[in-house]
């Protein structure tokens, strides 16, 4: 493995679409797993196999399907579980079985009502059932982010013994800081023996916010694998947005780390995604969202229109957005009417702008946003009104 190669898992498909409302048929799975695998992502979570016939066809559709990713389904450390999921990836070319159990203190009382070393019986015999389908298991220890790192530590010791060679390290319930979360996955890869046989991951949830950030604190101290989603979408707030971490690695060669992902296809996939699951992506998301690279304040516009990278950090074009959109509105100044003015066939003079901006203020205080076909009106207005007074 490639010690700067970071990848990526791609769990739209099960985590994504556990959010009420999103819930997809096999056609619909098939279409977004499709073009998954053509940006690049290196790993598709399919579904939950056992959790339903639907879920178990969908995931052995995809499994047929999908030429380049890995294929993962979804388990509990429950034998039968595990079963089913391998009979599900049958014909995938890269088949792998994400299995796991929690880890933190409020899961081992409350949930498995066991004892630590209970768990890790339990981990060990899940990843050696799993084992003795196929050869790629990886293991998650829930609820990571607020477990005891020197017990998570043993966990992960044990299971790479019994043979995982993914150990995904979930702050599952968005609880920790970037910092912390980091220092987690740093002391993992500081005080496990064998860590060196196993590619360490990160799967946030965006409870605080902090999805992103902790994912790459995770990267920058080692991890190799983010498990993220189109969007961001997932359960509750949602989990890691696939196109942030690609993104935010893109744009930072300074760290020297790099995905697979055809950063062209984002914004496409992005719409994909959001009409098939009837989930709107806020105009303030970042890289994808309708406002990422628009801009309505007059200091910013004429900065950009001068010199895109002025506040620009990204070339829209390098996520598949056509362009940066100059849009007027109250807040706008003179160079932004006349840049939008130029492109609809006005090449205004000094003397113009200065009067027809005046009828523009007016306009724009009584509108959210002027189009071009306003702008045509605002200077057949102004023609007039210098007609009428000259």
């Amino acid at each position: 493995m490639s010690s700067n190669r970071v990848y990526i898992f791609d769990t739209t498909l099960r985590d994504g679409e556990q959010v009420p409302g999103c819930k997809l048929n096999t056609e619909e799975k098939l279409m977004i797993a499709s073009r998954l695998d053509k940006l690049g992502v290196d790993v598709i979570e399919a579904g939950f196999p056992v959790s339903s016939p639907g879920d178990f066809q969908s995931v052995e559709a995809i499994a047929k399907l999908v030429k380049n990713a890995t294929v993962c389904g979804l388990t509990r450390a429950v034998e039968n579980d595990i079963k089913v999921a391998a009979e599900a990836l049958t014909f995938a070319k890269r088949p792998r079985i994400h299995t796991g159990i929690g880890t933190s203190e409020s899961h081992m009382k409350y949930k498995f009502k066991a004892t630590p070393e209970q768990i890790i019986e339990r981990a060990v015999a899940a990843v050696k059932y799993a084992k003795s389908f196929l050869e790629d298991v990886e293991f998650y220890a829930e609820d990571a982010g607020r477990s005891d790192n020197e017990f998570l530590a043993r966990v992960c010791e044990a299971v790479i013994k019994a043979g995982a060679t993914v150990l995904n390290i979930p702050d599952t319930t968005g609880y920790c800081l970037p910092e912390e979360y980091g220092q987690k996955i740093k002391y993992l890869k500081e005080n496990v023996t064998g860590i060196h046989n196993a590619i360490l991951s990160c799967h946030c949830h965006n409870d605080l916010g902090l999805a992103t950030a902790n994912s790459i604190a995770g990267v920058m101290n080692g991890a190799r694998q983010v498990e993220c989603t189109i969007n961001g979408i997932g359960e509750r707030a949602g989990n890691t947005s696939l196109e942030e971490v690609a993104m935010i690695l893109k744009q930072h060669p300074y760290l020297d780390l790099n995905t697979n992902i055809n950063s062209t296809m984002l914004t496409e996939i992005s719409q994909l995604v959001s009409d098939t699951m009837g989930m709107p992506v806020q105009p303030n998301k970042a890289i994808v969202g309708t406002n990422a690279f628009a801009h309505s304040s007059g200091i910013h516009q004429d900065g950009v229109i001068k010199h895109r990278e002025t506040y620009e950090i990204m070339d829209p074009k390098d996520v598949g957005a056509e362009t940066s959109s100059i849009v007027l509105t109250a807040r706008s100044g003179r160079a932004a009417l006349a840049y939008r003015a130029k492109n609809v066939g006005y090449d205004l003079t000094k003397r113009e702008l200065d009067t027809i901006y005046s009828d523009f203020l007016h306009f724009a205080d009584k509108h959210k946003e002027v189009t071009d076909t306003d702008i045509h009106q605002i200077i057949k207005m102004s023609e007039v009104s210098r007609r009428m007074y000259a």
